[in-house]
């Protein structure tokens, strides 16, 4: 736990040391009960005593903060009084007493919900900001300078705030004011004309994979400005958009067509440059294997009882492969719609090529390996009793990095932020509230 030194030490510090106090309790409440007296190697959250003031909604942001909160940093997210986060209302499934949607609880762990009015409460936000080492945002570049609330407004206010923002296109170009959703940067961005079937029309991921790993390049982001401030002792603007991220993402294809001149096309689950690849019906689903090298296809051929195949000059090298892609993956076909999925994960058992069924969501949190490392975790909630999550997926040897409290409800840290950490008594929170500064 931190003790009153500590806090002395961190660079903006906290308020007074009932506010240390304070963080001791919700560091308690959240199970994060280490202390300076901790023995040598002991597991520790690494972001233990950051502070990030959250004015993100929907998921890139949310995201962000939710991977940095694991790690234990205190997230303190603002919300618009009586609406909130977008995402509380993108359902059906919403929970049954809380009324939030499934959809927010995915990225809005392990953080505290403060509702304050923008405009109106911008004087709060100055506040938290001085006291806070991190501030992240995700509105249209230009809206928050008109609430006072922009990097340049806030540098004055916190040379040492690292200030992040998340947009769609960034803050400079002709796209820069446009909103920005994860689907339409991946139109714009090329992921939808590269995913989908051959010869079918363009397809989106199943996800938001452009806002999620935005966030990942945002989260890494502000671990290398916390990093730097260290020698610096100054803070710094960040600038993240779905644009450039989902560009990023095309990798091999952006190469191929910035050195070669290449245009991609869709393939559906096949890969352009590797044969097999590719996802292929069984008797009863589908199983998807790939054979990354000559080796795995001359083994791939060993346990379909075809090793012919494999000494064919047709298919000897993968460039051969390629250039015969329809001949073999028809003969693939054949062979493979004849098992179940289940039958051939038996014959493949210990297969130095990859493979593995295509899940329904039902069938991946049944699955035997996710029970076994225990990635789903069951969180206590306030009003609805409990709420699972996809826990972090990244485990430390010497740190912790862990799942541990609910999504927030709406609000329901206002008023402990607001007096613990700003000093605000009772008669200052009630007037705020009845002016619909705060909820």
């Amino acid at each position: 736990m931190l003790s009153p030194k500590l806090c002395q030490r961190l660079h903006c510090g906290f308020v007074n040391y009932r506010a240390c106090q304070s963080l001791r309790n919700f560091a308690a409440a959240t199970g994060d009960d280490s202390d300076n007296n901790a023995t040598v190697g002991e597991r520790e959250h690494p972001l233990k005593g950051v502070r990030i003031l959250d004015l993100t909604r929907i998921i890139a942001g949310p995201y962000c903060t939710m991977v940095l909160a694991d790690l234990g940093a205190e997230v303190i997210k603002v919300e618009r009084p009586h609406f909130g986060d977008e995402a509380r209302k993108w359902g059906p499934p919403f929970l049954e007493h809380s009324k939030d949607a499934a959809y927010f609880l995915a990225p809005n762990r392990n953080k505290q919900s403060v509702c304050i009015d923008l405009k109106r409460g911008r004087a709060l936000i100055h506040k938290l900001a001085e006291i806070s080492d991190v501030l992240v945002e995700n509105y249209v570049p230009g809206t928050l300078e008109r609430y006072d609330l922009g990097y340049e407004q806030m540098k004055k206010i916190n040379p040492k705030l690292i200030y992040c923002t998340l947009s769609g296109y960034g803050s400079v170009g002709p796209y820069a004011k446009r909103p920005g959703y994860d689907v339409i940067a991946s139109s714009v961005g090329g992921l939808l004309h590269i995913t989908g079937e051959k010869d079918g029309p363009p397809s989106k991921v199943g996800v938001a994979v452009t806002d999620v790993a935005t966030g990942l390049y945002a989260h890494g982001a502000i671990l290398a400005a916390l990093y730097q401030r260290q020698k610096t002792q100054r803070g710094q603007k960040i600038d993240v958009d779905l644009l450039s991220t989902c560009c990023s993402l095309l990798i091999n294809v952006a190469s191929n067509y910035l050195n070669a001149g290449t245009e991609a096309k869709r393939w559906g689950t096949a890969h352009s440059s590797i044969v097999p690849y590719q996802s292929f019906r069984t008797k009863d689903g589908y199983l998807t294997l790939g054979a990354g090298s000559d080796a795995q296809f001359v083994e791939l051929c060993r346990l379909l009882g075809i090793e012919s195949v494999a000494e064919d000059a047709k298919f000897k090298t993968n460039k051969d492969r390629v250039q015969n892609r329809e001949e073999l993956v028809q003969l693939l076909e054949e062979i493979l719609a004849q098992e179940t999925s289940k039958n051939w994960m038996k014959r493949f058992e210990g297969a130095p090529f990859p493979v593995g069924p295509v899940n329904s969501i039902s069938e991946v949190f049944d699955d035997e390996h996710i029970k076994a490392i225990g990635l789903v975790k069951t969180l206590p909630h306030a009003r609805d009793g409990s709420v699972k999550v996809v826990g972090p997926p990244v485990v430390y040897s010497e740190a912790r990095n862990d799942a541990r409290t609910a999504p927030p409800m709406l609000g329901e840290h206002t008023d402990a932020v607001l007096s613990e950490l700003l000093g605000y008594g009772p008669e200052e929170l009630a007037s705020l509230r009845q002016q619909g500064i705060i909820q």
